[in-house]
C-alpha cells in the first residue's frame, strides 16, 4: 500500500554522503527558491525570527458540536484563548485535533479557518503527507498548502513502515518532495500509526532539503535530543519538543520551543517558561515550575482530548465534551483529577505572578 519507489542506490549514496558533511547540492539556489516561495509571518517558523526567542506552539484540539461535526465558532474562541496566552504560533490538525477521525475537507477546513483566524499575526502550520501513495500525499499536502499555512506537516511513519530501513523513509521523503515544488515542509514523530524517530542520519538529509523549517520531535530522550539540536544548529530549522517533561532541560539545550498537549490546558505557563528558561533571576522559579509540569504531565494525558476540553470547560470556554477518538465520557475520578491539577496551575499562577486568562 505504501509507495517505495525507489532512486538508484547510487542517487542515494551521493546524496547521503553530501548530507553527512553538511553540504548541500545547488545550496544557493534552492536557498533562494525557499525564501522566494515562504509565506513569512512575524516569527514565522525558519523565516528568519529573533534567534533567542523561544515559542510555545500549541498542539490545537478541534472543538465538536453535539453532532460531532466541527464547531467553527469555538474553534476562533479556542484561537482567541491561545493569542490572549502568548503562543508564537499555531499547529492545526495534528493528533490532538484528532486528524485521524476527520476528513480530507474536514482537515483542509480546519486549518483553513485558524489561518484565516489568526490573520498573518502568527504562523501556522498543519498535517498534510495523508494518501494511499506518495503520490497522492503530495498532491494533499499542496491542498494543505493552499489554506494558507506557513508549513506543511509530514508525519515521519507515514513514509515508511514500521521495519523499513531509512534509505526506504528517505527515498519516499525525496520523491515526495520533488512532487511538492519549493513548499516550505515540517516533520513530526506522530505516535500514529506508529512513532517513527528520525535518526541522525535522516535528520542530516532532511537539512540538506533545505525544504525543512519545522520539526515536532517526541524522543523523550534528552541526550538522543541534544544531538539533534547541534546537527540544526545554524539551519532554518526550529526544532519542538512535545515531551512537557523535557520543557527547561530541551530549552536550556536551544530548543526553539515547546509543543506539548499541556498546552491545552494551561499554555501561559509554557510562554512563561520559554520566556523566562534561562533568566538568571528566575533559576529557582524554573527549577520549581517543571517538577510540577512533570508531575501533573500523567494526569492530564489520561483521557485526553477530552481532559482537555473539560479543563478548558473550566477556564470558560464553552467546548462541548465530545470527542470522536475518545468516545468517553470522562469518569467521576478522571474529572476530580482534572480538578485538582487546575487547582494547583491556579497556584502556578499566584507564585509566578500571572493572571488566568
Amino acid at each position: 500500500m505504501l509507495e517505495k519507489d525507489r532512486f538508484s542506490r547510487r542517487t542515494f549514496l551521493e546524496k547521503f554522503t553530501l548530507a553527512t558533511f553538511g553540504l548541500t547540492v545547488s545550496s544557493g539556489m534552492a536557498q533562494k527558491s525557499f525564501s522566494e516561495k515562504i509565506r513569512v509571518a512575524p516569527d514565522a517558523f525558519g523565516a528568519g525570527a529573533v534567534l533567542n526567542d523561544r515559542k510555545f506552539v500549541p498542539v490545537m484540539v478541534t472543538p465538536f458540536k453535539a453532532d460531532s461535526t466541527i464547531d467553527f465558532n469555538n474553534l476562533s474562541r479556542l484561537v482567541d484563548f491561545y493569542l490572549a496566552s502568548g503562543v508564537k504560533g499555531f499547529f492545526a490538525n495534528c493528533l490532538s485535533s484528532e486528524m485521524y477521525n476527520l476528513d480530507d475537507n474536514e482537515r483542509l477546513a480546519l486549518a483553513a479557518h485558524v489561518v484565516k483566524q489568526v490573520n498573518g499575526t502568527m504562523p501556522v502550520v498543519a498535517t498534510g503527507s495523508f494518501g494511499k501513495n506518495v503520490k497522492e500525499q503530495a498532491e494533499f499536502a499542496k491542498k494543505m498548502y493552499q489554506t494558507g499555512v506557513n508549513a506543511v506537516i509530514l508525519i515521519t511513519s507515514h513514509f515508511a513502515e514500521k521495519n523499513d530501513s531509512d534509505h526506504v523513509l528517505i527515498d519516499n521523503i525525496e520523491r515526495f518532495l520533488s512532487l511538492t515544488g519549493t513548499i516550505p515542509m515540517g516533520t513530526y514523530e506522530c505516535p500514529s500509526p506508529y512513532k517513527r524517530i528520525i535518526t541522525p542520519a535522516v535528520l542530516q538529509y532532511l537539512l540538506s532539503t533545505n525544504r525543512i523549517v519545522y520539526h515536532k520531535d517526541t524522543t523523550l530522550d534528552l541526550a538522543k535530543i541534544k544531538v539533534k539540536l547541534e546537527m540544526c544548529k545554524d539551519t532554518r530549522l526550529e526544532f519542538y519538543d512535545a515531551h512537557a517533561p523535557n520543557t527547561m532541560y530541551s530549552l536550556q539545550m536551544g530548543a526553539k520551543g515547546m509543543s506539548a498537549i499541556a498546552g491545552n490546558f494551561y499554555p501561559e505557563i509554557f510562554v512563561w517558561m520559554c520566556d523566562n528558561f534561562n533568566n538568571p533571576d528566575k533559576q529557582e522559579d524554573v527549577k520549581w515550575l517543571q517538577s510540577e509540569i512533570t508531575r501533573v504531565d500523567s494526569i492530564i494525558s489520561q483521557g485526553y482530548p477530552l481532559t482537555s476540553k473539560y479543563y478548558l470547560q473550566k477556564r470558560g470556554l464553552p467546548i462541548e465534551l465530545i470527542s470522536r477518538s475518545n468516545k468517553g465520557p470522562l469518569t467521576a475520578q478522571q474529572k476530580n483529577a482534572i480538578d485538582k491539577v487546575h487547582r494547583d496551575v491556579l497556584g502556578w499562577h499566584e507564585r509566578l505572578g500571572l493572571e488566568e486568562k
